[in-house]
């Protein structure tokens, strides 16, 4: 204990060296020269949160914050948060596949999962998010590349605080556009080459997925004639998906899928307790997907959070005995994926479904995973984590389900069949241009 006495009472000497003799006296006599080196190391940090206090209080006396201000800033930080919360589900998507693959490969998938964002942030801001958003056509936007105008019209924004900013509303978005590329990954793990899945993930976050997302977010022709998907089912994770289906069929199973007679193989992954962990993140990372999407902080954000928690939720138990009674036993990757089918099921109606419909929704979103990945596995598409079952096909279901069990204008609530076969139409529409796009990025890739 003395020792450590002597030890600050060295550091408080040699602090008090570098004052000057009349400063020592000022600071002893009013008692500051006794305080330690941290203690008056803090001195000058206080008083700069002073001066900065002081300076907010002057101009908030200057100029009254408004109802709309306070909302602007309410919405900025929220969004902000969703982003982050966006953002964070890279880190699930990595555990995911990592746990769900063997060994050998873990370090290629999570350097994968990690540049992934990586690149998607700088494509998408040189790019993809003025394709996107910028002011064009129906087809496509060919304004404000490398977010250099400051006009928030010309990414469809509303001035702040109508609207959000414009980096706030880019930093949301290039993280749906990570996610894109990020299903892709897990699909075609343990076959291909690290620098081809890096110029795939340019083309389809620069290219491809703006395009199609203009159709729809960027008030291209589907917005026009009344295709609904709230936070992206078929935006995000149908476009994915396909690209993922495309992508495995043309890199083939991988070694030892299949045996002879061509009956699959079960390659078990080598630890399940970080695939558990990475769908975890991914269900708390959804709470800032679909609520996010609402682009605002208001009393449909909890209503949307807890559609999108019933859907997960039912997805999971239904996933549990469909395996269950299918194969005799639990299966934690089914009920992990049952999780994940019902989560993107209702991505695309979260805002507008009741409950009930929620849980209709996750609960079918469940079965129909389960017997999707034994199908795939039939037809020998090779798909390590289950990517296509859960973002392709039931990323069409949470699609389809909109035209059904929307409130408004769904089928089952008296809306007719309009708005199923404008949820058709975009199926169809976006399902095609991905296929075509992908098919010609991956052989160009393959011929480089």
């Amino acid at each position: 204990m003395s020792k450590l006495m002597q030890k600050n009472k060295l550091k408080n000497s040699k602090v008090r060296e570098y004052l000057s003799a009349d400063a020592r006296n000022i600071l002893g006599k009013i008692g500051v020269g006794k305080l330690s080196y941290s203690w008056l190391a803090c001195i000058p940090l206080t008083a700069l949160i002073v001066g900065i206090w002081s300076l907010a209080a002057t101009a908030q006396e200057a100029e009254p914050l408004t109802p709309e201000y306070v909302q602007g800033v309410l919405n900025t930080i929220w969004i902000v948060v969703a982003a982050v919360l966006v953002i964070f589900m890279n880190a699930g998507f990595g555990m995911l596949e990592t746990g769900f693959c063997r060994h050998k490969n873990a370090v290629n998938i999570l350097a994968k999962n990690l540049i992934v964002f990586a690149i998607a942030t700088i494509v998408f801001w040189a790019l993809g998010f003025a394709l996107m958003f910028g002011q064009g056509n129906s087809f496509v936007g060919f304004s404000g590349f490398f977010l250099l105008s400051e006009d928030p019209a010309t990414y469809g924004l509303d001035p702040f605080p109508a609207g959000l900013p414009i980096s706030v509303f880019f930093l949301f978005q290039v993280a749906f556009a990570a996610t894109a590329a990020t299903i892709v990954s897990g699909a075609v793990a343990e076959r291909i080459e690290f620098v081809a899945f890096l110029i795939f993930s340019v083309l389809i976050v620069g290219i491809s997925y703006p395009i199609t997302g203009h159709w729809l977010w960027g008030g291209g022709w589907l917005s026009e004639i009344g295709f609904s998907d709230f936070a992206g089912s078929t935006i995000v994770h149908s476009v994915g998906g396909w690209a993922a289906l495309v992508g495995a069929f043309l890199l083939g199973p991988r070694i030892g899928k299949y045996n002879e007679d061509g009956k699959p193989r079960a390659i078990p992954g080598h630890n399940m307790s970080i695939a558990t962990l990475g769908c975890l993140i991914l269900w708390i990372g959804w709470f800032g997907f679909n609520p996010g999407s609402e682009l605002a902080a208001d009393e449909a954000v909890p209503f949307i959070a807890v559609t999108t928690n019933l859907a997960g939720a039912a997805g999971g138990v239904t996933a549990t005995f469909t395996s269950w009674v299918k194969d005799g036993k639990p299966d934690l990757s089914m009920i992990i994926n049952g999780i994940l089918a019902g989560l993107v099921g209702i991505t695309a109606g979260c805002d507008g479904v009741s409950y009930t419909g929620a849980v209709i929704i996750g609960a079918i979103a469940g079965v129909i995973v389960v017997f999707s990945v034994g199908f795939f596995d039939k037809i020998k598409i090779d798909d390590p984590v289950g990517a296509t079952s859960v973002h392709l096909v039931n990323g069409i279901w949470g699609t389809l389900a909109v035209g059904l069990f929307n409130t408004e204008s769904g089928l089952f609530y008296g809306g007719g069949p309009g708005q199923l076969v404008k949820q058709i139409i975009g199926i169809v529409a976006i399902g095609a241009f991905t296929v075509i796009t992908s098919f010609i990025f991956w052989k160009a890739i393959e011929a480089t």
